[in-house]
Parts: structure tokens; C-alpha cells; sequence
């Protein structure tokens, strides 16, 4: 733990530095990086704070390219992992004394329980997934009662933080439906740049990535499939689950786990993405696939409809039939494929890093000017570490 002495909170009147907390598992990471990186055009200082696995050589490589960011690594556990939470604990007591270190002006919660820690500052809790959701989507039924403690953590976290946002309307709605009542404000969709190269002439192949593990991907379908499609399907992304166990694929041409480079190097060259997920409350993989000039093949989800509209193909995450039928008629009509990419970049457009960034950064300030405007009645805030703890 950080050696923290006893200070007063100065409360100040814009927005300058950030906590936040990011996991290193998932989507989470490559959102996080990106707001940090967008808001360091603007002077905004982040205290990075990780979870669940190690950083890998090529995440530790993008950090050093930003000197607005001061990582600070930790092993916890996720709240979603097995038997998480002797480390959730020890995590808040961690970020408790964080937060006192790096004195933020606001902290921005990727995860749900730490909303209920006794912050100084205003909280943001992000919701990215969760597990009820997860499991409604996925498996078609309630989570298991071995998920209850993760229900109550995750309502008690979002009750607590100033106020709740998502990615999209669809997960928010999801949240509220599962854990609300709690303060919320309008989504904001991610954004995200792509740091490969131009758009290349397009090969005869697709490619799909994610977590290949995670059902939720639904990567198993397209291994089903793969023998009635007409092109080979990449698959990159780690196949190995966190709690345990290995996917196998025989059909699919695996990349493992490859490189920001790399990846964007492949879906430079792909002419299809293909991702039939049962749930994915955003897709910053498809994302960059779009970016990267892809005909979209996603699943026909209620949250990949509201990001790409008219933008992608649909198919429906169970049907193996239909998504092989889909997957050849674009293979067998090249202009077909060049109007659903250039569908798929325009719509990819309108989800600029700027503008994710430039949201997030005024509801910081809206966030912190509630904090002031409060203080203004009740006088300054003097409260130590030690009476905060207390309380």
C-alpha cells in the first residue's frame, strides 16, 4: 500500500486530473488508453489504475508513448472473475490511498463496486458489460445465485457514484433494468483511432477477434461454419479464459494474441469482419475493422443495431445457415462488399475519439462543479483520511 499522510482536500475549479480505474482483460483497456490519450491534448494529467493480468510488453509500450499518464499496476481480481472478492477489498483500499496520492479532481470508475467507497471526489461509474446481462444475453437465463454477491456489490457501486454512463443506450437501459435505481446521464458512445496503415487492397479472406473464450463472442458459430464458407477465417485473440480452460478451434486460422500493430496491419488487409456475437454492448473491434475499410457481419443484437444502423450486415447469432449464406453472398459480389465498407467507414465516422473525449471531459467538469456548488453551502471541505475512514 501507498504511504499516505493525513492532508485537506482543496477542491478546485476545473477539471485537470483524472483517476481512473481499467482492467487489462478486455475492451476496457483500449477504451481507457484512448481517453487518456485524447484528453492529454488538453492538459488533463490520469492516474492509470490496472487490474486482473499484467500488462503485456505491447500495452506497456503504448503507456511510455504518454506522459500524461502515471500507471499504477496492480493483480486484483475482476468482480466477474471466481472467488474475487478478498481482492476486491484489498483493491478499494488500494485505490482509497490512491486517490489520496494522486489527489484527482475526479475519479472515473471502468468498475461497478468501487462506486461505493467513500471518495473525496466526484465518482463517473462506466458500465462496459456485466454479468446479469451477460448471462440474459448469452445463456437466455438469470444469472446463478453464486452471481448474487456480484449483484449486490455492483448495485451498491452504482447507487454510490455521482452519477452512471454507458457506451450505449441499450446497456445503460440494461444496467437500470438489473441494478437501478441510480443517477444517470445519456450514454456516449466510444471512439477510437486507427493507428495502421491506409487502407490496403483488400485480400480474400475474413477475419474475426475478440475474446475467442468468451461465449458472448460467439466465435464457436463460425467455427461451425467455416467449412461452408468460401474463404479462410482469421481468428485473433487470446483463446485462453481467465477463470480457466482453453476454446479449441480447428476450423479457424488462429493469430493468438497479436499486437495493436499487428491487428491493424490484418484488418487492413481483410476485406470482411465477422463477428455474430450474442452480446456485445458496444464492439470496439468492429470499430476498427470499419475504420480499417471491412464489410461488418455482426450479430443482429439490440446494442450493435443502435451503433451501425444500416451500416453492417445482420445475422442472427444462432443460425449457422444464414451466417454462411451471408458470408458467401459478400464473398461472391465484390461490389456488395465495397458498399457495406463504405457504409461501414462512414458510420464509423461519426464515433470520433474527439468527440468521446470532449464528452467525458464536460461531464468531469459538470461533475465537479455539482461537488462545488454543494461545498458553496455547506463551507470548504477539510475532511482528513483518517475522518473519511471513520465515517
Amino acid at each position: 500500500m501507498l504511504a499516505i499522510p493525513k492532508r485537506q482536500v482543496v477542491m478546485k475549479d476545473a477539471v485537470a486530473r483524472v483517476l481512473m480505474t481499467t482492467d487489462t482483460v478486455g475492451g476496457i483497456w483500449n477504451f481507457a488508453l484512448q481517453l487518456a490519450t485524447t484528453l492529454g491534448d488538453q492538459g488533463i494529467q490520469f492516474a492509470l489504475a490496472t487490474m486482473g493480468a499484467p500488462l503485456t510488453a505491447d500495452q506497456r509500450r503504448a503507456l511510455v508513448r504518454l506522459d500524461n499518464v502515471e500507471l499504477f499496476e496492480s493483480r486484483f481480481k475482476l468482480e466477474w472473475m471466481d472467488s474475487p472478492w478478498n481482492d476486491v477489498q484489498r483493491c478499494g483500499g488500494w485505490l482509497l490511498e490512491l486517490e489520496d496520492f494522486f489527489r484527482p479532481d475526479v475519479v472515473h470508475l471502468n468498475s461497478y463496486s468501487y462506486g461505493a467507497l467513500p471518495w473525496r471526489v466526484p465518482t463517473l461509474v462506466v458500465g462496459h458489460s456485466c454479468v446479469f446481462s451477460w448471462f440474459a444475453a448469452v445463456k437466455g437465463c438469470p444469472a446463478p445465485p453464486s452471481f448474487w454477491r456480484y449483484r449486490n456489490a455492483v448495485r451498491a457501486g452504482l447507487r454510490g457514484a455521482d452519477t452512471v454512463t454507458a457506451p450505449t443506450q441499450n446497456m445503460l437501459e440494461s444496467l437500470l433494468h438489473f441494478y437501478g435505481p441510480f443517477n444517470a446521464v445519456d450514454p456516449i458512445s466510444n471512439g477510437r483511432s486507427f493507428h495502421g496503415p491506409s487502407v490496403r487492397k483488400k485480400e480474400n479472406f475474413i477475419i474475426t477477434a475478440g475474446r475467442l473464450w468468451d461465449q458472448a463472442k460467439n466465435i464457436a458459430i463460425l467455427e461451425k461454419a467455416a467449412g461452408a464458407i468460401r474463404w479462410p477465417i482469421l481468428a485473433a485473440g487470446d483463446a485462453e479464459n481467465p477463470n480457466g480452460g482453453v476454446a479449441e478451434f480447428k476450423n479457424l486460422h488462429l493469430l493468438g494474441q497479436l499486437s495493436d500493430m499487428e491487428i491493424a496491419d490484418r484488418l487492413a488487409r481483410a476485406s470482411i469482419f465477422a463477428l455474430p456475437a450474442r452480446y456485445e454492448p458496444f464492439g470496439l473491434c468492429a470499430l476498427e475493422a470499419a475504420l480499417a475499410g471491412c464489410a461488418l457481419v455482426l450479430g443482429d443484437i439490440p446494442s450493435l443495431r443502435e451503433v451501425w444502423g444500416e451500416a453492417a450486415i445482420f445475422v442472427c447469432p444462432d443460425d449457422e445457415e444464414e451466417i454462411s449464406d451471408k458470408l458467401n453472398r459478400l464473398i461472391a459480389d465484390p461490389d456488395l462488399r465495397i458498399e457495406f465498407a463504405s457504409r461501414a467507414r462512414r458510420r464509423a465516422s461519426e464515433y470520433l475519439p474527439e468527440k468521446m473525449a470532449n464528452s467525458y471531459f464536460a461531464l468531469y467538469q459538470s461533475l465537479l462543479n455539482r461537488r462545488l456548488n454543494s461545498s458553496a453551502h455547506t463551507g470548504p471541505v477539510t475532511q482528513t483520511v483518517a475522518a473519511r475512514r471513520s465515517s
